[in-house]
Order: C-alpha cells, then sequence, then structure tokens
C-alpha cells in the first residue's frame, strides 16, 4: 500500500532489579498485532543508559523519519494509560544500567527546565476516553527523573516538522511473570499474529485517533 504512515514505537529493556520490562513485551505484543494496513510500524527496545539515549534519539528520527513516535514506559503507580504531557530537564540523580549518572543531573546541559510535547495531551486523553475501546486514559505533566524520561525531553528537542510525538506511560498492572527478551534492534512489523495485554491496549489507544501531520503553524 502506498503512502503509508511511518510509526515507530520504543520499549526500554529491564532496569534495576527487575527481570523484564514490561513496555518491551507490550511493544512486541504490539509489533505482532501491527496497526492495519496503512502504517509502516517499526519497533524499537531503548537501553536505560543516558548516553546511549542520547545518540540513538537523533539516529532513530534521521533513520526512520516517522510521522509519529512512542515510548511506552512503566509506572507500578500508575492506574490508567498515562500520556506525558512535558519532559524536564533538572534532578536525574539515579545511576542508569551502566551506574553512571550526569555529573550535573541534567538531560541537556543548559537546556529549559521544561519541554511540552507538540502534542495536545488533553485533547487525546478525551477522544480515547470518550470512545468505546474500554481503556481508561490521563494526562500527567510531571514524568518524573527516571532515566527514561530523559528520553522523552530529548526525543521532543528533536527538530521534526509535520511529526507527531506521544510518550505514554503504560500502566501494567502487575509484573509478567516470564523470561525477559534480549536486547534486539529496530524491526519491522510483517504481519499479524494473536496477542494480548499491554501490546493490544497500545494498539487500541493508538488507533483510536487518526494519525495526521501536526500543524506547522
Amino acid at each position: 500500500m502506498a503512502n503509508k504512515k511511518k510509526v515507530v514505537v520504543t520499549g526500554f529493556e529491564p532496569f534495576g532489579e527487575h527481570a523484564v520490562n514490561s513496555s518491551w513485551v507490550a511493544v512486541q505484543e504490539l509489533e505482532q498485532l501491527g496497526l492495519g494496513e496503512a502504517v509502516d510500524l517499526h519497533v524499537c527496545e531503548i537501553p536505560v543508559e543516558y548516553q546511549a539515549v542520547q545518540n540513538l534519539l537523533p539516529s532513530l528520527w534521521k533513520e526512520q523519519q516517522p510521522q509519529l513516535v512512542v515510548h511506552v514506559g512503566v509506572s507500578g503507580l500508575a492506574t490508567t494509560v498515562t500520556l506525558e504531557q512535558c519532559g524536564h530537564n533538572k534532578g536525574y540523580k539515579r545511576l542508569d544500567n551502566c551506574s553512571f549518572c550526569p555529573a550535573s543531573q541534567c538531560c541537556m546541559e543548559n537546556g529549559p527546565d521544561c519541554i511540552k510535547s507538540v502534542l495536545d495531551m488533553d485533547a487525546v486523553c478525551k477522544r480515547v476516553n470518550d470512545s468505546d475501546i474500554g481503556i481508561a486514559v490521563s494526562v500527567s505533566k510531571d514524568a518524573g527523573r527516571l532515566v527514561p524520561v530523559r528520553l522523552h525531553l530529548l526525543h521532543v528537542s528533536v527538530p521534526a516538522p509535520g511529526t507527531r510525538r506521544l510518550r505514554p506511560c503504560a500502566s501494567t498492572g502487575k509484573t509478567l511473570q516470564q523470561p525477559g527478551p534480549g536486547p534486539r534492534p529496530a524491526g519491522r512489523h510483517t504481519g499479524n499474529a494473536e496477542a494480548a495485554g499491554g501490546g493490544a491496549q497500545t494498539q487500541r489507544a493508538l488507533q483510536s485517533f487518526a494519525l495526521t501531520p501536526a500543524s506547522n503553524d
């Protein structure tokens, strides 16, 4: 099908004491489900490393040139699928998977304290909640200071006119009891298969609003 909309969805590798990161499990399920024939879906597992993320983001945008990028994370406190409206620059004190933390505790040296997504998350939230897909969605104005949030701040800083940006923090409800998949490169969806759980929730949430180019105003 010509003129497919390219969508990139990412999950994170295991972090800290967790052997499995449910965000990546959900994204792998989504890869099997797909987003329909009109969408060219690519998935990627993101390392929980400050320096690796800083190098990965620009290359991901340059290589894929997507219309929409969705970074899927996990929160043990969330009771809904949470859409992050903004990312903060300061206060990163936790060590990453390489036992590294920026001395400045900042995502970007001399960067703004807060950067907002170009998407109106309140509007997206209302559209999903008003639909009949059966998924509760809320909006957060503070994504916290864990390593993955650094990805969001850098992500919204990448110049990409006409591109939609979205970072949902998906609630899992419980830890998935299965072996954690190893790191893998970006992949391309090639077909459909039965899957359930977070991947299906992400699929329904994404399909509930149109993937149309953002205004350049």
